[in-house]
């Protein structure tokens, strides 16, 4: 378990941003044009907006944040996005002497008793935005799903990070971890991360570690850190859609197995291989 650093004494509210990014891939084979489209079909009824909408309530709840606000959207032809607002502290709405406070703002009003939440100054958020695609030729399939999970305060969005792998059908899994901005302790010293990390591999769960290949590039002096990681295990069954190794010929299953193996080494690296 990683230890914290020791709690800081703060001359105000905790302004450091933690950022946690995820690229997901989902890698398969279909056989058939037909099963292709089924392929989307079933990517964008797995992953639609409700679902996304409570993976991200969930990831709010695991982080200790409180929602203010939810925007979701499933598009034509396919993929989803969906955004909540989010804030470290409890919503507070109360109704005295024309104002309202929410979060960390005050909004005055000067004609209205009943007052109404109108705003609020929290920089926190969480998202998330799906790209289900076909190869039109080769038979390849992917799912990407791009995250974000950006807290303003002490909550960090490291606490959900083996919940949102675990969450998605998690062949590929590039992660970016930043800390931006500082905060003051009450001494007017100025601290640019409150917590220990030395890797993003530090907060995974011993299962989720035994599963992948990992690599890190890593900058401490700017607080980022990047983790690649991909399945260690190739079962061809796991990659067919609709469609067993077994009813293959030898040479199909050679071929495939060369494609889709090409197909994850350039997603994993992030480039062509010649």
């Amino acid at each position: 378990m990683v230890k914290p650093l020791p709690r800081l004494r703060l001359q105000g509210f905790n302004n450091l941003t933690k950022a946690l990014s995820f690229n997901i891939y989902d890698v398969c084979y279909a056989v058939t044009e037909d099963q292709r489209q089924r392929y989307i079909e079933y990517i964008d009824e797995a992953y639609n907006a409700e679902r996304l909408t409570q993976i991200l309530t969930d990831v709010a709840e695991i982080i200790g944040a409180n929602i203010l606000n939810v925007a979701r959207q499933d598009y034509d032809p396919q993929g989803a996005s969906v955004t909540i607002l989010i804030s470290e502290e409890p919503v507070i709405d109360k109704k005295a002497a024309g104002k309202e406070i929410i979060a960390d703002a005050v909004v005055e009003h000067d004609d209205a008793p009943e007052a109404s939440v109108v705003a609020h100054l929290d920089k926190s958020h969480i998202t998330v935005h799906t790209y289900p695609e076909t190869h039109p030729h080769n038979g390849i399939a992917t799912f990407r799903a791009d995250i974000d999970v950006a807290t303003c305060g002490v909550i960090s969005p490291l606490k959900a990070l083996n919940y949102l792998i675990e969450s998605f059908e998690s062949d590929i899994v590039i992660t970016d971890y930043r800390v931006r901005g500082f905060t003051r302790d009450v001494r007017g010293t100025k601290h640019y991360i409150d917590h220990r990390i030395n890797s993003i591999q530090d907060f995974l769960a011993r299962p989720i570690k035994s599963k992948y290949e990992m690599i890190d590039v890593n900058v401490y002096q700017e607080n980022i850190f990047h983790t690649k990681m991909h399945l260690k295990d190739f079962d061809l069954d796991t990659y067919l859609f609709e469609e067993k190794a077994k009813n293959l010929s030898f040479k199909d299953r050679l071929r495939i197995e060369s494609q889709l193996k090409r197909e994850i080494e350039e997603l994993f690296h992030g480039r062509n291989l010649t």
